[in-house]
């Protein structure tokens, strides 16, 4: 809980402070979920202009609403208005400024694919030893990043967040405002090219979260990535790496994927990953460089690691009566995408409860429902075209592409394996659902991944939903809260 009043929000956001100052225990940029002695913050965003709701905020037992200057329409208002010429860029300095009352320590981690898990598993470990507070979900912008701070407890240690960025300059900000002690860019892919271009701005962007980092700081780096290794070399920070790579500081040897798990060695001790496929050993070797940095031992991470839950919406392994679903639908890039596929190909061997025969050489069917990658700019095409290439590489035997970018997709797929490979094409995940039920066959595994544009979510809860109303056809038959959240 908080300890700022409503004259020391004002004095940190440099405004002048109109009525009776009360305590202030606590934030919220969503009317909705308001408690009494919340600082509401106005903030207009895609769908709903929080300005419209400071009536409702201050009779929900608000404490005081930060608003921008130039808002109009809040004379009537009863209750304490402090108003700032950027509310977000004000929610980051109260973040900021309550950061550095407080002796916690801070874990910010950033990356093209992989930090909703890796802080998922870094806040499992550390929370057996610490006190310790993560962000919700992927909190990991200019609004979520601020909240994560501010939703911190006054007793707790450590607080592991994530920061994300589809434009150059966000992560240096972000950083800035977190100041953290420990920081990890998990990799480097092309993503969000539309906003950063080609991997070297990646590059820069993603680095730059050592600009926040405490002089005595830990600065971790994928190992098993040149260009990133290299761009720290050119750099002044000593930095640590994980991998794979015979040279990295922290590495993950004797790697075995099974089915829905892994399995790999550090430093001799065996280590169980209840979590498919090879990106998310590579997740699990950056947390623990991150543990190692707060003094545990590889036999304190093995033993936290193997009661994992499953990370959602992050190949979230769901059985619906004899599917076995890869529910991947938060977002997805190329990077992503690759290691989807890798998960899906491995799963047809390692599938228990599908001893039926479905196809010809007596494996389940691999069924890859794939939406779109967004921000991908002049390279969209030749990416989803890639992708396509990927598909075939990994033996699936159908592909449902939603939506006009995947076209490519099912294109390239069919020219690279055009004797193997069944597609069907809809223009939205409305149609797709629509005929869904006839596509599958009992047995199927299948992973549903596109960027969140594609909202594939819906094809789960259709799946669901068919499934509860009698089987798939047997074999043969086929032909005002504010965006908190933020980027990959």
């Amino acid at each position: 809980m908080l300890e700022f009043t409503t004259e020391s929000v004002a004095a940190v956001l440099k405004t002048p402070m109109a009525g009776a100052s009360g305590p202030v225990t606590g934030v919220s940029t969503d009317s909705r979920t308001i408690r009494p002695g919340d600082c509401f913050f106005a903030i207009a965003g895609e769908n709903f202009d929080g300005h419209q709701y400071v009536t409702r905020a201050f009779a929900q037992g608000a404490t005081c609403a930060v608003v921008n200057a130039d808002a109009e329409g809040l004379a009537e208002i009863n209750g304490p208005l402090l108003r700032v010429p950027d509310t977000i860029a004000a929610l980051g300095e109260l973040a900021g400024a309550y950061r550095k009352t407080r002796p916690f320590k801070v874990v910010a981690i950033t990356g093209s694919v992989g930090k909703t898990t890796t802080r998922q598993i870094v806040h499992h470990v550390l929370n057996r030893h610490f006190r310790a507070h993560q962000a919700k979900k992927n909190f990991n912008n200019t609004i979520g990043l601020p909240l994560t701070l501010l939703e911190a407890d006054l007793d707790d240690e450590v607080i592991v967040a994530e920061l994300g960025a589809n434009q150059p300059g966000e992560i240096a900000y972000l950083t800035r405002i977190a100041q953290p002690d420990v920081v990890v860019v998990t990799n480097v892919h092309p993503a969000h090219l539309a906003g950063f271009g080609n991997l070297n701005t990646i590059i820069k962007e993603k680095t730059s979260i050592a600009e926040g980092l405490a002089a005595d700081g830990v600065f971790i780096v994928n190992g098993d990535i040149g260009a990133l290794t290299e761009a720290c070399h050119a750099g002044a920070r000593a930095f640590k790496t994980f991998g794979r790579s015979p040279d990295c500081d922290y590495r993950a040897e004797q790697i075995v994927h099974e089915g829905l798990t892994s399995a790999f060695t550090i430093d001799g001790t065996r280590v169980h990953l209840p979590l498919p496929g090879p990106g998310n050993v590579d997740n699990a070797a950056a947390a623990w460089a991150v543990c190692a940095a707060f003094g545990l031992e590889v036999t304190d991470f093995a033993k936290a690691l193997a009661s994992l839950p499953p990370v959602s919406m992050r190949a979230e392994p769901i059985q619906i009566g004899t599917l076995m679903v890869l529910n991947d639908c938060y977002n997805a890039s190329p990077a992503s995408m690759n290691n989807a596929l890798a998960t899906l190909s491995n799963l047809r061997l390692h599938s228990p409860g599908h001893e039926r025969r479905v196809t010809g050489d007596g494996s389940p069917r691999l069924v890859f429902i794939c939406g779109a990658m967004a921000e991908l700019g002049d390279q969209s095409e030749s990416l989803h075209a890639e992708l396509g290439r990927a598909v075939a590489r990994a033996r699936v035997d159908l592909l449902v592409t939603v939506g006009e970018a995947t076209q490519a997709t099912a294109q390239a797929a069919r020219e690279a394996n055009p004797s193997h490979l069944q597609s069907e094409h809809f223009d939205n995940t409305v149609a797709l659902c629509d005929r869904l039920q006839q596509l599958l066959r009992e047995y199927d595994i299948i992973l549903v991944k596109g960027s969140r544009t594609a909202q594939l979510e819906n094809v789960v809860e259709k799946l669901r939903e068919s499934v509860a109303r009698g089987p798939c056809p047997v074999p043969g038959d086929t032909s005002d809260g504010t965006r908190a959240t933020g980027h990959e």
